[in-house]
């Protein structure tokens, strides 16, 4: 959650990395031509907007390298105008992402670059990207939406489980989900394999290892996986779309798809050295989730999520989510009136043609911060549900809240987080420190039990230096070969 605090703020990013699933068979759309003068100010529209929602463009030689690396694939999609068009962008985000806008427009996040193992890899995510704009799909995908609504045209996510399917359901969702998700194009299951299968044929032509598509899915799929378990929720369907496919069905078909042919380029050691260093996790100026607390040094506050949920740092929010509810933490404008500011808030969470409004209010003092909270019971569908609005003053023109939803009778379930809000000390600020990527050689003696150590966790360190390195559970090491490690910066 990086510093914005005059203006309405989204639900925080979720996840959507590559998200589809490959199948044999496929009928792909070859590409032709160049991208158009339309296509290019389509994309020229997005560009800020992702980059403002996933922490703006990374410069330095990492991203220099990444640029290179997507520039290079991007020649193979056969678009006449492939380098000089295509804009690679390496974003500050703590989620393993990737997207493709209109108009040569690719990215992909630092933290999706960590989990990759090579460069083959690194090709192969953004090879992806380059399919879905050579074969036109974001084009597509708006022709169909335009008969819907603008809503389906930008990609927002359908309702949550939580909310059902109403129409202040889906309201109440949009408004929690429309951060990152309003700026991504859903692409169609079909036009995911397309992707997938063209990404493959550029891999080819590139002289990489086709295989690396399939090996980077399975590396998304166990991270996945890590990520339910250790926050303690069902991995069954992924976290960056229920609408794509699970990158764990997805493997197979892309390593079938590439064949077993061998004498692809993977050129791991380069990539390897060429990221090392890089940040990993949350950028302490977007603030810092540490187990259940998060921290943020810059705005000098921190909160703890109720047992039993997980948080998600977004560039604009923090979202926090569990079987008993959904909640968000964010900022709008604030003109000094708390109570003014919490009805706001329920307005803006019902939408502009919703009365919804709080059916009671009270001011209260939480760690000596005055706040106002108000509830409402809102219906949806068959069934009803709570909505909170709790807000703290933290400066006369700087208000924060938490806009909770849970279902009725359950929304007490957030009242722990809500008196936890305080402010930090200036010690407590410095003492923050993030995490980055180390390689480092295998020595003698070393085993895959002495450097998990090293990691920068208090749990399941041989779990995610092994989900990280992609080592399976009869993988051992030898000496000289290159690992990644996850250390403190300082």
């Amino acid at each position: 959650m990086a510093r914005i605090s005059r203006k309405v703020l989204a639900f925080g990013a979720v996840p959507v990395a590559l998200a589809g699933c490959m199948g044999a068979g496929a009928q792909v759309p070859s590409a032709s031509g160049q991208i158009t003068p339309k296509e290019a100010q389509m994309g020229a529209q997005y560009h800020p907007q992702f980059l403002a929602e996933f922490g703006g463009a990374m410069s330095g030689a990492q991203a220099q390298y990444v640029e290179q690396v997507g520039k290079n694939i991007a020649v193979q999609s056969g678009l006449g105008n492939a380098r000089e068009s295509f804009t690679v962008s390496l974003l500050n985000s703590p989620v393993h992402n990737a997207f493709a806008v209109p108009g040569g427009y690719i990215y992909t996040t630092r933290q999706l670059v960590t989990l990759m193992n090579n460069e083959a890899e690194l090709a192969a995510v953004l090879g992806h990207e380059v399919g879905h704009v050579a074969a036109r799909h974001s084009q597509r995908r708006q022709q169909a939406a335009q008969k819907n609504s603008i809503l389906g045209i930008l990609g927002a996510i359908g309702s949550s489980i939580l909310l059902g399917d109403s129409q202040i359901g889906n309201t109440l969702s949009r408004t929690f989900m429309e951060g990152s998700q309003l700026l991504t194009l859903r692409f169609s299951r079909k036009q995911e394999l397309e992707a997938d299968t063209l990404g493959i044929q550029y891999l080819a032509r590139a002289g990489y290892d086709r295989r690396a598509m399939g090996t980077v899915l399975a590396s998304l799929a166990a991270q996945n996986t890590l990520d339910a378990r250790l926050a303690g929720r069902n991995a069954s369907v992924p976290e960056w779309a229920s609408t794509h496919p699970d990158p764990a069905s997805r493997v197979q078909s892309a390593l079938s798809k590439a064949g077993s042919a061998g004498g692809g380029v993977t050129n791991r050691d380069t990539f390897l050295t060429r990221i090392d260093g890089l940040l990993y996790g949350d950028d302490p100026a977007q603030g810092m989730i540490e187990g259940s607390t998060f921290i943020h040094p810059e705005l000098r506050f921190s909160f703890a999520a109720p047992q039993g949920f997980y948080m998600v740092n977004g560039t604009r929010a923090v979202s926090i989510q569990g079987q008993a509810g959904q909640a968000q933490l964010t900022s709008a404008a604030y003109n000094g009136n708390l109570e003014t500011y919490v009805r706001q808030q329920f307005t803006a969470l019902g939408g502009q043609n919703s009365q919804l409004a709080p059916a009671q209010m009270e001011r209260t003092t939480v760690n000596g911060l005055p706040a106002v909270y108000g509830t409402a019971r809102v219906n949806n569908g068959n069934s009803q549900v709570d909505v909170v609005i709790f807000a703290y003053e933290f400066a006369r023109d700087q208000a924060f809240h938490f806009s909770a939803i849970a279902p009725v009778g359950r929304a007490g379930t957030f009242n722990g987080m809500f008196q936890s809000m305080r402010r930090i000390t200036a010690a407590e600020a410095g003492a923050v420190v993030p995490k980055k990527l180390q390689i480092a050689t295998v020595a003698r003696g070393d085993t895959i039990a002495s450097l998990a150590r090293r990691m920068a966790y208090p749990a399941a360190q041989e779990e995610r230096f092994r989900v990280l390195n992609a080592l399976g559970s009869n993988d051992t090491l030898t000496p000289g070969q290159k690992v990644k490690l996850v250390v403190r910066a300082r």
